[in-house]
């Protein structure tokens, strides 16, 4: 797992409401929160990549969970060029990919829930199993499928909406017995 915050200078502290009664059902899913303190055009898809570069840095596999098509092909597109020195490998799940027996990027690019276990994906009309450790979500619900996963990180910017729709995910995962943190950035 990502053992640090993407900035360490900005790594938030633990939140005393972990200490919530758990609910049957309950998930050992760890879930970071990145709070941006503004609100820039593109700061939430450029945050997601270089959360998935340094995912990708300690050899991790990433499922980049977008609020649409459009957003999942900004983030396709921005992962090539967010950082001059950088490199990630990805793909859209819909994406035609090559045939079995080769292995995928480390990241990948969807706005469709995981059909199936953790991990499983729909790619190219066929469901390959694919072990993915953590889930970037971009959209402004909780996924449904987020316990397939041993982290999420969601990210929220400073739109009042964005921050009301980031506390209503907080109270879900944290009544669910999430482990949960906060990075101000």
């Amino acid at each position: 797992m990502m053992s640090q915050a993407v900035d360490e200078k900005t790594a938030g502290s633990h939140d005393p409401a972990n200490s919530h009664p758990q609910v049957p059902g309950t998930s050992t899913t760890r879930v970071d929160f990145y709070v941006l303190s503004d609100n820039p055009g593109r700061a939430r898809l450029t945050l997601a990549c270089r959360i998935a570069e340094k995912a990708f840095a300690q050899a991790h596999k990433v499922y980049v969970y977008a609020a649409s098509a459009a957003e999942a092909g900004q983030l396709d597109e921005l992962l090539w060029t967010f950082r001059d020195t950088s490199f990630v490998p990805h793909v859209l799940a819909d994406a035609r990919i090559a045939p079995d027996g080769d292995e995928l990027p480390p990241v990948l690019i969807g706005h469709r829930e995981a059909p199936g276990e953790m991990g499983t994906f729909l790619i190219s009309s066929e469901i390959r199993n694919v072990p993915i450790s953590l889930l970037i979500n971009m959209s402004q619900d909780v996924p449904g499928f987020f316990d397939r996963f041993a982290r999420v990180a969601e990210l929220v910017d400073a739109g009042e909406n964005h921050r009301r729709l980031g506390r209503e995910r907080f109270r879900y995962y944290r009544d669910r017995g999430c482990t949960l943190e906060t990075h101000r950035l």
